[in-house]
């Protein structure tokens, strides 16, 4: 079996599609997947793109299936601190500070903080210092002892929530990282909640103030980086917390 063919077949059985699934999305034949799979064919570069398409596999992952099928990166990847990135990165720190009062974070495919708007203060005032040192990882903030825990006062509920969507992330992208994140933050102390959630969305209540988060990405991205980055928004979620934001 050829490199990118069991790449290839990894994503696929990730993405629990057979092959006869994926030769339907992708308009090939199930035979001419079977033998890309297995080594029989080479690959062109345009047949592993749209593969890879059909397979939503994330951008840094598709470089990867084109070099093991022994062709060049298709997507750039570039420094956060470079110019080609210039122009975006100030947009996104537009969106963190015109969404103050409210707080908002930048993080990358790591849930390394990026940025922050000046509101992520008041959840970060509390923390050991050590956590707040450069790289910050915002999940191991969110739950560490030291961190927001011991102010979230729905910390099974928040945590349960936090931990299943790293459990998806980490199946989405194959990323070991995240799936060793994911292994130290499921032994910190917190607790889960069994059984799907209530209400109409998972708030996290945090020193007397209750918060519903959104999660914004580029809608276009061409760029390795730029489609790892998301925004961590929180909201108000009652009226006293709006009031005690904007006061």
């Amino acid at each position: 079996m050829s490199a990118v063919g069991q790449l290839l077949r990894t994503w696929r059985d990730e993405r629990r599609l057979s092959q006869l699934d994926l030769s339907g999305r992708a308009g090939v034949s199930a035979r001419h997947l079977s033998f890309v799979e297995t080594g029989r064919s080479r690959p062109t570069r345009e047949m592993i793109l749209r593969l890879a398409e059909e397979l939503d596999v994330p951008l840094r992952r598709r470089n990867e299936l084109l070099l093991a099928g022994g062709f060049a990166p298709a997507y750039p990847e570039s420094d956060l601190d470079g110019q080609p990135l210039a122009v975006v990165l100030a947009g996104l720190r537009q969106v963190l500070a015109g969404h103050g009062p409210f707080p908002a974070v930048l993080v990358d495919r790591h849930w390394t903080m990026v940025d922050a708007n000046e509101a992520i203060g008041r959840f970060t005032r509390d923390c050991a210092p050590e956590l707040l040192e450069p790289p910050v990882n915002v999940l191991r903030l969110a739950l560490h002892p030291d961190g927001l825990a011991p102010r979230t006062e729905n910390l099974a509920e928040w945590r349960t929530h936090l931990l299943h969507r790293l459990d998806r992330q980490a199946a989405a992208t194959a990323d070991p990282v995240l799936r060793e994140l994911r292994t130290e933050l499921g032994g910190y102390p917190g607790g889960e909640v069994a059984g799907p959630p209530t209400g109409v969305v998972v708030p996290l209540r945090y020193d007397g103030l209750n918060f519903f988060s959104v999660t914004s990405v580029l809608g276009t991205p061409r760029d390795v980086t730029l489609s790892e980055l998301a925004i961590e928004a929180f909201l108000p979620a009652d009226a006293a917390t709006a009031a005690a934001l904007n006061g």
